[in-house]
């Protein structure tokens, strides 16, 4: 089995995404739909919990939202006016069914639901702690180290729970809990992962990203701020800040890649930012040629915004199939290697005797890019150059991202001459990690950065206790072979 778009295993994969409602007549009916518009930020997997005056009730299945939530049995059997989903590419545990979420327990204090968007960097540690005092974990996914951290909480009323538990996690998330005290929505104290608030009348949604507010009717109120918690009850909503005040650092990969471009995230437009990222591209990178061609669908603003600030026609050089499935059963080698275009084909009449400056959002492996240059020669273009609407990837995300090992990552083994070699580019050229802040309204500062952009220069912004420990065994093991 193949991947139909043969591109994808080089790229960052989305992380998760969260949705939730509170006061709403089926309000499972509006979390498919709101998770549905997020599903690009996680295909392996969707869940849906809802809370009715009888209790808790959960649906979760591997696959798309679409197939598995549009079937009137399914949300007829998630009854309530209160609900909670989650779209799911799994970055820590495996994608078996016991890790898809909402995971769901029932603690002392009542049935406890929650989804999650992010990564403990502290999770392993944590776990084997929870193992030491007796906690039985069912899933191999970090978020049930949250459940547990609740569950053994010494305070005695939820939200006191909440707090205890989430002073313990390092790393990120934006978490939506669904308990018997009401939908409460929280979001890590640097906001690295995304979450936003909307209303339809005495309805309250939270959501990922705007666009998913958009689809189901909502109007965007607010993003849920770094490091507070808010609760949505009968009695109203009421918001906290129960954490230690930090300057914020939002994730900059989500005005890159993994945002949708209809999206607004930190109150930019992630279109309007794609297409700045790509005229500030074009200022630091220009170069003569006859066409501009995004690499599709993610390359495609930034294309836009090159285009028009070189003065160099935007057009379509790649074509991209939308009718192809998600696997395909391959009978061949032969066969396997034509498995390439089943997703993007080069427009051979347009590309034949060009000059095509290729623009995509980033390079990973090396795999893609190396495999669309050779598209646009084998399409007979006369020059290839590459540009890329990013800074160099050289270091892995431990925030909620599914980078390769470092060791894969082609920019932390090339420099980009190199690199331009390795795909067979006539030139390669990235965005600096300067010019990506200036695209977005920003200057960065080098002593404290305004987003978190670790991916790009190493700069995580908080502990990895699991990453650091992991190392010093691995250490240890060699100091003890050598012995």
């Amino acid at each position: 089995m193949l991947t139909t778009n043969p591109f994808d295993d080089d790229k960052l994969r989305e992380e998760c995404g969260v949705f939730g409602v509170w006061n709403a007549d089926n309000a499972a009916s509006f979390v498919a739909l709101g998770l549905h518009a997020l599903q690009h930020r996680g295909q392996e997997a969707a869940g849906i919990s809802s809370m009715d005056g009888a209790g808790f009730h959960t649906h979760r299945a591997q696959g798309h939202v679409a197939g598995n939530f549009d079937k009137d049995e399914v949300i007829r059997a998630l009854p309530g006016r209160t609900s909670i989903g989650h779209v799911r590419y799994s970055t820590t545990g495996s994608s078996a069914m016991r890790n898809v979420q909402p995971l769901f327990a029932e603690l002392a204090e009542g049935g406890f639901a929650v989804a999650h968007n992010g990564n403990i960097s502290n999770a392993m540690k944590l776990r084997r702690t929870l193992n030491r005092r007796g906690s039985i974990f069912q899933s191999t996914s970090d978020t049930e180290v949250i459940i547990h951290l609740v569950a053994t909480s010494s305070e005695t009323q939820m939200l006191d729970r909440i707090v205890d538990a989430l002073n313990q996690v390092e790393g990120a998330y934006a978490l939506l809990m669904l308990t018997e005290q009401g939908l409460i929505a929280c979001r890590d104290p640097l906001g690295i992962r995304p979450l936003v608030m909307g209303r339809i009348g005495d309805t309250v949604v939270f959501a990922s990203e705007t666009v998913a507010l958009d689809v189901i009717g909502a109007r965007y109120e607010r993003d849920v701020a770094a490091g507070e918690m808010i609760i949505v009850n009968n009695d109203g909503i009421r918001s906290f800040r129960p954490f230690a005040a930090l300057n914020p650092r939002p994730c900059i990969f989500e005005h890159v890649y993994f945002s949708r471009p209809d999206s607004v995230v930190d109150g930019i437009s992630v279109y309007e930012s794609r297409k700045n990222i790509g005229a500030v591209l074009a200022e630091e990178a220009g170069i003569e040629a006859d066409i501009v061609v995004p690499v599709p669908d993610s390359g495609v603003p930034a294309a836009i915004g090159y285009a028009q600030a070189s003065g160099i026609p935007f057009e379509l050089g790649i074509i991209r199939s939308h009718y192809v499935g998600r696997t395909f059963i391959q009978p061949s080698q032969e066969v396997r290697h034509l498995g390439v275009k089943l997703k993007h084909n080069a427009n051979s009449a347009l590309i034949k005797g060009k000059r095509v400056v290729l623009i995509d959002d980033s390079i990973v492996r090396g795999t893609t890019s190396l495999k669309i240059v050779q598209m646009m020669r084998d399409a007979g273009a006369r020059e290839v150059h590459m540009r890329i609407a990013s800074p160099p990837t050289r270091h892995s995300c431990f925030y909620g991202v599914d980078t390769p090992e470092r060791a894969k990552l082609l920019a932390a083994q090339m420099d980009v001459a190199a690199m331009a070699k390795y795909i067979n580019a006539d030139s390669l050229a990235f965005i600096s990690i300067d010019g990506l802040y200036r695209a977005l309204g920003d200057q960065r500062s080098a002593e404290m950065p305004q987003r978190c952009d670790a991916c790009f220069t190493g700069d995580y912004p908080t502990r990895l206790t699991d990453l650091t420990e992991k190392k010093s065994e691995e250490s240890g093991l060699k100091l003890a072979a050598v012995g």
